[in-house]
């Protein structure tokens, strides 16, 4: 797991310099060694964090064995071994390291840009061409590793991270309204978007080409592409075959060179995790979980009973709001740009603790979405019957003046291809597109270049094309595969972990169980009202289920009590007229109006608006 960064420049837009300095600002993805390599036209820098061949032979930059690429890489792939023993037996390939970075490059040189397909793991790469003067550059399915990059057609460059990229004074810093429009919707910058509007990420499952004024563009690898015709139906085979899978993708990601453990939150997801690592390792297992003092918001006990009947070594933290207010500014430099999911506080602390023990750990990301674990799948069964759609401006006109207003919002439905986005939005109590309208300032609203959600309404038309009719829920679920996960939960957990210099593995996302949950029978997923049927199914053959009789919680702090009283410091200073009407983004009357709902009429629900509104003020009087 490391950092990369790098670019492209026939014109000599970017010096060696600003590489360094580029690759500087991600010191905390790879604080064990750096390199760089530069021609007459690309720059490579690297930041490493070893963790498989810990020798200075696998330091990067790397170069092929024939000398003709040079390759920087971040992440891990799981299977290397199977492709290195592929390519002694097919090619004769000898291997200087036993590093994974060798046998990609080797691979590239073999099978060329299909090698990718190859690969199992989370990575984003960059491979040097020298005779050609060529970059090919390249994420992972799902996107859990993050690469940003600016193309203005001939200068091209890239990087782990945006803070590495604004380093490099040639790019344009203009701020891209659409991605403040999508963040206050979402409360994240869907991809390919980010708050520059020069600046974008790699899309998940894409590789670039670029040479002399030229850039190719691919998808080798898409979410809706492996919808398939039917679906598995049999209980018993599904059973099987997920927990077969398990196992698989559990056993290669707890190969490593350097201490391990598993992040254990006492939810279904990371013990199922736990279960399978401890089963497998052969060794003690690490576990580590957090904890708030406000007892509504503390899962620690349920994390340390199931450690305990498993037998690992537990390590946790109790969080105050004293720790959340000391790692406000520490957020904000991870993040780079506006990002509202409140849980990267407890993701950073416990981030934080598990590096005093140990360089990797394995998460639960991904079983939520995969087997329907939101309250949003629910939602969107209800939204899509007729009765609603009939009668939904009825139905939240009888809501708003109850103690049900929050959920009143839910009926408020916009175009059809847009409902995926609204129900994301209300279950993370965020703006909807209507709210929206309402908030912009004028200014902000009648500026060149319309605001848009060409995307968000694209995937609605998208997923209405594929191999077969989806139900409501899992069209839902694809949509959070393709957004809500890839731009928020990943995001979330790597840039958490990697400021402590940490790497995080996600089982539930190797590939082979995506296209698994793809085309199970939803009826598999939530069956008599329990939501992620299988999972638990499976996870009750390692742990009783009396240890999980208790209702979903998630990775939830105690946010709304805290802005009432120890953080209510940061509505005053970052939602005051001065700072309001100084960006003149949003209209100062309807903010103060949510202020006073929110503290003085018990609207407790606006709590995340108002977040929204703090963190997107706070990032750009840093920023701007």
């Amino acid at each position: 797991m490391c950092g990369i960064s790098g670019f492209y420049s026939p014109t000599k837009k970017f010096s060696e310099a600003e590489l360094h300095l580029m690759t500087d600002a991600i010191a905390s993805r790879g604080p064990d060694a750096f390199g760089y390599f530069t021609d007459d036209v690309v720059g490579l820098g690297h930041r490493r964090l070893s963790i498989i061949d810990l020798s200075t032979n696998a330091n990067q930059p790397m170069t092929s064995s024939d000398g003709r690429y040079v390759m920087v890489y971040n992440g891990e792939v799981y299977n290397f071994r199977e492709i290195a023993a592929e390519l002694r037996q097919n090619f004769r390939t000898e291997f200087r390291t036993s590093s994974d970075t060798e046998v990609l490059i080797e691979a590239y040189i073999h099978y060329g840009e299909d090698f990718v397909k190859k690969l199992n793991g989370m990575f984003a790469f960059a491979i040097y061409d020298k005779q050609k003067q060529e970059l090919f550059v390249c994420r992972d399915r799902i996107g859990i590793k993050p690469l940003y990059y600016f193309w203005d057609g001939e200068n091209f460059a890239f990087a782990s991270e945006l803070k590495a990229l604004k380093k490099l004074a040639f790019i344009p810093k203009e701020i891209n309204r659409n991605a403040v429009y999508h963040f206050l919707h979402l409360g994240f910058i869907p991809s390919t978007q980010s708050i520059y509007k020069s600046i974008k990420k790699l899309d998940a499952g894409r590789w670039l080409r670029v040479s002399n004024k030229h850039k190719d563009n691919q998808q080798y690898w898409s979410i809706n592409d492996h919808v398939t015709e039917n679906v598995i139906t049999s209980e018993k085979q599904a059973i099987v075959k997920l927990s077969d899978l398990l196992m698989s993708s559990v056993q290669y990601q707890i190969k490593s060179d350097v201490p391990f453990g598993v992040f254990l939150s006492g939810g279904i997801d990371s013990s199922l995790v736990t279960a399978n690592a401890v089963n497998l390792a052969g060794v003690k297992v690490n576990t580590f979980s957090i904890g708030f003092e406000e007892n509504k918001y503390n899962e620690s006990a349920y994390a340390k009973a199931i450690a305990m009947y498993l037998g690992t070594n537990h390590h946790e933290f109790i969080v105050s709001y004293k720790d959340a207010i000391g790692l406000i500014d520490t957020i904000f430099e991870a993040y780079s740009e506006p990002f509202a999911d409140s849980s990267a506080i407890p993701t950073m602390l416990v981030s934080k603790l598990a590096r005093e023990h140990v360089t990797v750990t394995l998460s639960g990301e991904g079983g939520d979405e995969l087997f329907m674990g939101y309250g949003a799948y629910k939602w969107a069964n209800r939204l899509n019957s007729t009765s609603v759609k009939l009668f939904h401006n009825q139905i939240a006109n009888a809501l708003a003046n109850t103690k049900y207003k929050r959920h009143s919002n839910y009926f408020v439905l916009p175009h059809k291809n847009l409902l995926y986005s609204h129900i994301l939005s209300q279950e993370q109590n965020n703006f909807s597109l209507q709210e929206l309208g309402d908030l912009l300032s004028n200014d902000f609203r009648n500026a060149p270049g319309a605001l848009n959600t060409e995307k968000l309404n694209n995937f609605g038309i998208e997923i209405n094309h594929l191999k077969r009719n989806l139900s409501a829920d899992e069209r839902q679920a694809i949509f959070d595969l393709n957004f809500y996960l890839q731009d928020d939960l990943l995001t979330k957990v790597d840039r958490a972990s990697m400021h402590f210099s940490l790497e995080t593995r996600v089982p539930y996302l190797d590939h082979r169980i995506i296209e698994f949950a793809l085309n199970l029978s939803p009826k598999l997923k939530i069956k008599n009202g329990t939501s992620k049927y299988i999972l638990k199914e499976i996870l009750y053959q390692y742990i009783p289920k009396k240890f999980f009789d208790r209702p979903k919680q998630g990775f939830a702090i105690p946010l709304e009590k805290w802005l009432k009283n120890e953080l209510s410091f940061l509505i005053d200073e970052y939602l005051s007229e001065e700072m309001i009407t100084k960006y003149n983004f949003v209209d100062y009357q309807k903010v103060k109006l949510l202020v006073n709902e929110f503290r003085n009429n018990n609207k407790n629900y606006l709590y995340n608006r108002l977040w929204l509104l703090i963190v997107l003020h706070k990032w750009l009087k840093t920023n701007c």
